[in-house]
């Protein structure tokens, strides 16, 4: 038999008892969705966690301390930036110093109008900064600068949020301050955020350090705000970074008019993945040098790892309606040889191969299994707007494209990718053919004789 032949011939069978093929597929139908449906929800959460570790900072940083405080054997110096360097799938490495040794105070606007009685310092390499990730959303990046002197200006960065920090020494106590968090919404994102007193990158801010054994003031130029991101620290929000040359100066000048001549030392190391997935590697492998580390992948893996065994439970849930579905074609196949034994029997007696007696009931098998699954990924899909569209708040045309395609900023309780679609339908016409060989070889062992004799 020719192959368009045996297809003409299945179809011919399907057709012949509607309502029992209509329902067969119906059932690998509902199983189709199932699944499709209950990966898409799991998938959706795991985009959901995701989207909060990235509003939480950048995953791919590593910030590596000294053990014991510093005491222990291995330093961060100079020679550790380079080991880290080396590791594979780090990119950029910049160490980082602190002044959390010194009483810090930032004034602003004439006469010193506007005070922060704390501040973030942090002093980083400014050519690494873009390879870090820090990311400039006013202004300009760091240049080159002439080292820092009592007096001289410095060029800096801001945090996104320091001019906050300020208050209004003329206004009354309680009413001195511009509160950001008050345009914080229910879903915990700020907008609409208050103007503060003064813009930093048009004032210049004046940073006084208390030695203890008197005071250094230095006027800070700010050249640009960078987004806020706590896995780089607390700096990028409410703080100022410095070249790590002007921090290093800064931090002599100190020592000197305190008296005091500690050894310069880094008091973090800032290192950077090529992606999350080299994070676990580059850690473990800096683990062995002898450092401490902390990153978001700590956060990361239990949550991915959380969301992979919801997807398993979810997806096993919807296979279980799809395994009962093959019991149907099963069902279905058995009960159409029975009927069909005298046809069977004619077909041998004429000379048809046992082979294409065979695949022309896995083809039928499988012909139901496709049309169950073409059908259950368009059903899928449309099921999975219309949660996505409850999930938003309701039809509108916004919503609409959002619910279907998704787009920045746009949360979705159920996401389908192409490869579920694919993979579902494939999967459907595999239980198709699969519950279609025992009925299959079932056909083709019965003899002729004893078929053509069948009523």
């Amino acid at each position: 038999m020719q192959r368009k032949d045996i297809l003409q011939m299945c179809f011919q069978n399907l057709l012949r008892r509607k309502a029992r093929t209509f329902l067969t597929v119906l059932g690998v139908l509902i199983g189709c969705c199932s699944i499709v449906i209950m990966v898409s929800i799991g998938i959706g959460m795991k985009e959901s966690q995701e989207k909060l570790l990235r509003e939480m900072g950048d995953l791919t940083i590593i910030t590596v301390s000294a053990p014991q405080g510093g005491r222990g054997k291995a330093r961060l110096d100079d020679a550790a930036v380079r080991k880290f360097s080396s590791i594979t799938g780090v990119t950029a490495v910049t160490p980082k110093m602190g002044m959390d040794d010194y009483t810090l105070r930032l004034y602003a606007g004439a006469n010193d109008r506007y005070t922060a009685d704390w501040a973030t310092l942090a002093g980083l390499e400014g050519k690494s900064l873009p390879e870090m990730g820090y990311s400039v959303i006013r202004g300009e990046p760091l240049p080159a600068a002439a080292a820092a002197l009592p007096g001289s200006a410095m060029t800096v960065l801001a945090g996104q949020y320091l001019a906050y920090n300020f208050k209004d020494t003329l206004r009354p106590e309680g009413a001195n301050t511009i509160d950001r968090w008050s345009s914080m919404d229910a879903t915990g994102k700020i907008t609409d955020l208050p103007e503060p007193y003064f813009d930093p990158l048009k004032t210049p801010v004046v940073l006084e350090i208390d030695t203890g054994n008197g005071k250094l003031r230095y006027t800070l130029n700010v050249s640009g705000v960078v987004k806020e991101d706590y896995s780089k620290g607390s700096e990028t929000s409410e703080g100022i970074i410095l070249r790590l040359e002007d921090m290093k100066q800064i931090l002599e000048q100190v020592q000197a008019k305190a008296g005091t001549s500690k050894k310069l030392a880094y008091s973090s190391i800032l290192v950077k993945t090529a992606d999350i997935t080299k994070v676990a590697s580059a850690e473990d492998a800096i683990k062995k040098l002898g450092y401490v580390t902390s990153s978001m992948e700590s956060i990361r893996r239990p949550m991915e790892k959380e969301a992979q065994q919801k997807q398993l439970m979810l997806g096993g849930l919807g296979a279980i309606s799809l395994f009962v579905a093959a019991l149907g074609i099963t069902n279905t196949m058995i009960m159409s040889i029975s009927e069909r034994t005298r046809e069977i029997g004619i077909m041998k007696s004429l000379g048809c191969y046992v082979r294409d007696i065979r695949v022309m009931f896995l083809t039928e098998a499988g012909a139901i299994g496709l049309l169950g699954g073409l059908v259950g990924c368009v059903l899928s899909f449309l099921i999975s707007v219309v949660i996505n569209l409850f999930g938003l708040g309701g039809l509108s045309p916004g919503n609409l494209l959002a619910a279907a395609a998704g787009g920045e900023g746009v949360s979705r309780i159920s996401i389908i990718p192409v490869w579920l679609l694919g993979f579902a339908v494939v999967f459907s016409v595999v239980i198709g053919v699969g519950s279609g060989y025992y009925p299959a070889n079932k056909a083709v062992k019965i003899p002729a004789l004893e078929a053509i004799k069948s009523e």
